[in-house]
């Protein structure tokens, strides 16, 4: 960590005076760069040979400006940069007030002694590289956040949003500064995808049980827009120090295309590809259901077997592409002359 301080002092003895405490404090070693006016001390800032400045101690009262105008400038030329305030007694309300508008702390002049400024400047270095490092990891997860592929909510203990990456954004139509402080129902509106009824809310749940939870099978979200699209999720409460539930998270991401596939690729399981009929794995299942029936009700099942003659000649003759067209015809036809509680299927080839 830098400790290399920029002093700006009009009065030359009192740096001088300053300067030393600081190069000879044990809370240092501190190296001094001493300007005298306040303009010298924003080029100082914005130059990019030396050294960088970890922290500025200023008298507010210099040559070339006066009290907050002070700050405002040395603030502007460097924000990053921790402000020490030197005053005399005659000038506290001043320092308070730079304290108010941004400044780390000040230091009455008539009460300084040998360790006073060099502990309070060391506690202020120290304080500014923790606030540096809160802020990087902040960073750091800020973007880790937005650049994953699933949503991620968070909630306070009221349950009202307190956070939204990119993905969430996108997939509940709502910004992060419009969602902040509403209710999660309004932001993640999540329905049964069966019965078309609100979906429990997953971070309340997490948070009333202490513990991880997920969405029930087949949740839509429906975004702000009317989108619909399928969702899963897991919700875990957030803790703070003393283990005490201060809120939820969310994680979620779009299964509308895995929900899709899925029911697709059962679908074709169980169908057959050209005329998509039932096929004999979805026939033998109906056939022994409808048995079992017939058996308890004391009825009958009926089960007619039909052949396509000649069907080889067709495909040899006009081509495979019509003899499917014709499997298509039939199929058709057989399923418009039977009740939609009976079955036609594709047993074979013809």
């Amino acid at each position: 960590m830098s400790r290399n301080v920029l002093l700006v002092l009009a009065d030359a003895a009192e740096a001088k005076t300053v300067r030393r405490s600081l190069v000879d404090s044990r809370d240092g070693p501190f190296k001094v760069e001493y300007v005298n006016r306040c303009g010298d001390a924003i080029k100082r800032l914005g130059s990019q040979g030396g050294e960088e400045i970890a922290a500025v101690v200023v008298d507010l009262s210099l040559p070339d400006s006066q009290g907050i105008e002070t700050l405002e400038q040395l603030q502007h030329a460097s924000p990053h940069v921790p402000i020490l305030v030197l005053s005399h007694l005659r000038d506290e309300d001043v320092a308070r007030l730079a304290v108010q508008r941004g400044a780390q702390d000040y230091l009455l002049q008539e009460r300084l002694d040998g360790h006073s400024l060099a502990r309070a400047l060391s506690s202020m270095l120290e304080r500014s590289a923790y606030a540096e490092a809160l802020f990087l990891e902040s960073q750091r997860a800020q973007v880790t956040l937005n650049s994953i592929g699933d949503a991620v909510i968070s909630t306070d203990v009221a349950g009202n949003v307190t956070y939204l990456n990119a993905v969430a954004e996108s997939m509940t139509g709502w910004s992060r500064l419009e969602a902040s402080g509403r209710p999660l129902q309004e932001v993640l509106h999540i329905i049964d995808g069966d019965s078309r009824e609100a979906a429990l809310n997953p971070l309340a749940m997490a948070m009333l049980h202490n513990k991880s939870v997920s969405l029930s099978a087949n949740c839509v979200l429906i975004r702000r827009d009317g989108y619909e699209s399928g969702i899963e999720d897991t919700a875990a409460p957030m803790h703070d120090a003393r283990g005490q539930v201060t809120g939820a998270v969310i994680v979620f991401h779009d299964v509308s295309v895995a929900r899709a596939m899925s029911l697709r690729m059962s679908y074709l399981a169980q169908h057959d590809f050209l005329t998509e009929l039932p096929n004999r794995l979805l026939l033998n299942d109906r056939l022994t259901q409808a048995i079992a029936s017939a058996q308890r009700h004391r009825t009958l099942v009926a089960v007619l077997f039909l052949d396509v003659d000649h069907f080889k000649h067709i495909n040899d003759s006009l081509g495979h592409a019509i003899g499917d067209q014709l499997l298509q015809s039939i199929a058709q036809r057989l399923v418009a002359c039977v009740r939609h509680s009976d079955t036609v299927s594709r047993h074979g080839g013809d």
